[in-house]
């Protein structure tokens, strides 16, 4: 596994340092889908990432927010997101970092996160911890939600009347929430303890599936929304410490049923 962790992290690096060298220099705009959006250095950093993997581990198979699933009948698979923060970078904000995530047999086995702008590298491997610059983190240990910082950046139009109401339940029962416009922000703050939950309505694989072996190494807890097993096709998440995940799931559960 440090061979493949190796690999990841030498590719966020490289993708990470190309984004830096041209913030704020994309050449071209497009409209994935309506108000999802993505440059041209989305995919001119994925594609840095894809042969960095293929050189290295050529019988892998691929997933990639810009160029799809490329399955083959390995046990591994890298899970991509070489640009989070897309629509952050596009406005000027400079917070947005790359993701890579491995599963091995569909579970989550390690993940890098790169913050370029902070020169930030956090990776983790199932049973060896989490670590940001070579140091050990961990997740917060506040018990008491009403201390709790909550980050939430998923869109809410899908379903605006259910998040809408979770969020105003939310607000009452924790200190603040906060959004950053980067999935790799909030999981990696997650797992440093920085904040102390994360609820994502609509997050896919590559948004969370590095930050989620992140937490789990540095001792917190995510699970799909209902406290289920998070797997790579799950859509949406909830993070936190081992006190609170359970709590936040009780308030959640209730909207869940109804939706």
């Amino acid at each position: 596994m440090k061979d493949l962790l190796n690999t990841a992290i030498d590719a966020a690096k490289e993708a990470g340092d190309f984004l830096y060298e041209n913030f704020g220099k994309h050449a071209s705009i497009e409209s994935k889908s309506e108000k999802n959006l993505v440059t041209n250095l989305d995919k001119e950093a994925e594609e840095m990432i894809i042969r960095k993997i293929t050189a290295a581990f050529p019988g892998h198979s691929l997933l990639g927010e810009e160029s799809g699933e490329s399955s083959t009948d390995s046990d591994y698979m890298w899970i991509i997101d070489p640009l989070d923060g897309t629509h952050n970078f596009i406005r000027g904000i400079d917070v947005y970092g790359v993701s890579i995530g491995i599963t091995y047999k569909q579970q989550f086995a390690g993940g890098v996160i790169y913050m370029p702008v902070s020169n930030e590298m956090y990776s983790a491997e199932k049973g060896s911890g989490s670590f940001k610059n070579g140091k050990k983190i961990s997740v917060s240990s506040i018990t008491d939600v009403s201390k709790c910082s909550l980050s939430y950046d998923s869109t809410i139009r899908e379903n605006p009347e259910m998040i809408l109401g979770i969020l105003k339940h939310l607000s009452k029962e924790v200190f603040n929430i906060r959004m950053t416009g980067s999935s790799v922000r909030l999981l990696s703050y997650i797992a440093e303890g920085i904040f102390d939950i994360s609820v994502e309505f609509c997050d896919s694989a590559w948004d969370f599936a590095a930050g989620a072996v992140l937490i789990q190494e540095a001792g917190g807890v995510i699970t799909a929304l209902d406290g289920s097993p998070l797997r790579y096709k799950s859509r949406g998440y909830l993070a936190a410490n081992p006190e609170i995940h359970p709590r936040i799931r009780d308030i959640l559960t209730p909207y869940l049923a109804v939706k």
